[in-house]
């Protein structure tokens, strides 16, 4: 790895492999210090092509045009977990350095091996069983193994509550998807948690404040966040040290994301995590000294970890097409939301809305959580992204 002085204004050339909004959102970290970025996906016509001055376009999973696409680079990393891993581990036999490290990557991407790691480790999770496909899972029902409600988690290829459901009922199996998958008992769950750790090759490790999380019952997706979380000094260190356990447990440099559910009784139980940015750290861009992004980027460049402190509280909402919206997208009451005192807009450029899909995201900002929740309400009541199709 070069020395920092080496990483500005000179041939360095980071790749990230991934082009969404998160892309975007580490290349405006990136540009505050004339760092460009390099990006691999589909089309330009994604959010990170905007801002991008090297774009290629490619498939990232396709061992080819990863590998084609990183030789040449000092560093790479990704945005989103479903990139071809063969190709990293070439490369970095070769001498790119990659982040994450593609074996745990290949852990972390599969949801079932993900859940052995845990066990592996004596990480706290909940109990899990794997199986093969969904008849599988219908004569498991059938044999009594498995009470109502339980969830079922597809292995892989699931993002943003797709890949996961609840099976409530035997009126629900129908629901039941088909391929890999691991079920696991609805837990009693107080609270969602998640919290953002960052390490770097040095060992430094920073823990951002650990957010609460509320989900859309019909997307299955984060809804809104809010930090500091509600809950006990005590539960908000236990959170943070089980956060630094599991990244120093994949000994990864980077980000991760660590999502939490926090019992009734107090009890905290890993249910998954991603190596990367994550929609629960979207409001450390304006909330926090040092955001997700910036710090992604001193991670995997093994410079010194920024300040995690945060500045104010702070709710996050992610901005989701409306239901019943498929076209280009229109943002109604946009200039009624900027008129409210500390929202912050984040809008990812994506032309076509859908329904429930990711469009942007608004941080509100303020003295109390209690008025930042407020202020947050009204956003949601005000802004909507429908079609104009």
């Amino acid at each position: 790895m070069r020395p920092a002085s080496e990483l500005i204004n000179t041939d360095f050339k980071l790749g990230v492999l991934g082009g969404g909004q998160l892309g975007k959102m580490l290349g405006l970290a990136a540009a505050n210090w004339h760092l460009p970025l390099y990006f691999l996906d589909a089309s330009r016509d994604l959010p990170a092509g905007a801002l991008a001055a090297w774009f290629s376009e490619g498939n990232f999973a396709d061992y080819n045009d990863v590998y084609s696409f990183g030789k040449d680079k000092d560093t790479l990393t990704i945005e989103i977990e479903h990139v071809n891993t063969d190709a990293l581990r070439r490369l970095s036999a070769e001498g790119v350095v990659v982040h994450p490290d593609p074996d745990k990557l290949d852990i972390i991407k599969d949801k079932g091996l993900q859940k052995l790691f845990y066990l592996e480790k004596n990480l706290p999770t909940t109990p899990f069983k794997l199986y093969d496909n969904h008849q599988a899972v219908l004569d498991a029902v059938e044999a009594g193994e498995w009470q109502y409600p339980f969830v079922q988690k597809l292995r892989t290829a699931g993002y943003d509550g797709k890949g996961v459901v609840i099976i409530r009922s035997a009126a629900h199996l129908d629901n039941l998807l088909d391929g890999e998958c691991l079920i696991e008992p609805c837990a009693a769950i107080e609270k969602e948690l998640a919290v953002i750790v960052a390490r770097n090759k040095k060992g430094e490790i920073a823990v951002y404040p650990a957010v609460e999380m509320d989900f859309n019952p019909d997307a299955n997706l984060v809804e809104r966040l809010l930090c500091p979380a509600r809950i006990d000094p005590a539960i908000e260190a236990a959170a943070k040290k089980l956060a630094v356990e599991t990244i120093e447990a994949f000994d990864l440099c980077g980000l991760l994301a660590v999502e939490l559910f926090l019992t009734p009784d107090g009890e905290l139980l890993i249910n998954e995590v991603a190596p990367r940015p994550h929609n629960s750290g979207h409001h450390t861009i304006d909330s926090c000294y040092t955001s997700q992004f910036e710090q992604h980027l001193r991670s995997i460049l093994n410079l010194p970890l920024g300040s995690t402190v945060m500045k104010c509280p702070s709710v996050m909402v992610n901005l989701l097409g409306a239901e019943g919206s498929n076209g280009t997208a229109v943002y109604e009451g946009l200039e009624a939301c900027l008129a409210l005192p500390g929202v912050k807009l984040h809008l990812y450029g994506k032309a076509n809305t859908k329904p429930f899909r990711k469009m942007g995201h608004a941080t509100i900002l303020a003295d109390t959580l209690e008025e930042a929740m407020d202020i947050a309400q009204k956003v949601q009541q005000t802004l909507r992204i429908v079609s104009m199709d």
